[in-house]
């Protein structure tokens, strides 16, 4: 079987060391987000106990392709907005603020990506990449 070069290699997502490395990266955004611990668990759409397991570095497995999909579209609301609005206060502001495009109905971005369902993360991440003129 010949070998893949490691450029080329794709890294396996399912490990317990990804899944640490991206429950990391969620928990800083988080933070900065200033998110509370409830909000965090309903973004990341895990139970009570798996949340805190997580927060504390415990990851006994790789995360699911569900929990993946959704750290996936959190990161991507991040790094557009860090782009849209390259001041920080600025882009963790746009979460808060309320927002009259038809997608939000005068709510804010926060309670869309709250509302529980991998879908609102990911039409919150599709608004803005039209925003910035890119493709999901």
């Amino acid at each position: 079987m010949p070998s893949v070069p490691l450029a080329h290699a794709t890294p396996d997502l399912t490990t317990a060391a990804a899944g640490s490395a991206a429950l990391r990266t969620f928990f800083r955004i988080a933070e900065a987000w200033s998110l509370t611990n409830d909000q965090q668990r309903q973004l990341l759409g895990c139970a009570r106990s798996t949340y805190f397991e997580w927060k504390q570095g415990r990851l006994k497995r790789g995360l699911d392709a569900a929990t993946l999909e959704r750290l996936s579209h959190v990161f991507g609301i991040w790094a557009t907005l860090q782009l849209l609005l390259p001041i920080p206060e600025r882009a963790n502001a746009w979460l808060r603020r309320p927002n009259t495009a038809p997608l939000f109905g005068g709510g804010t971005a926060l309670e869309r990506m709250l509302a529980g369902q991998v879908s609102d993360l990911f039409v919150v991440r599709q608004y803005l990449d039209a925003q910035r003129g890119g493709r999901t």
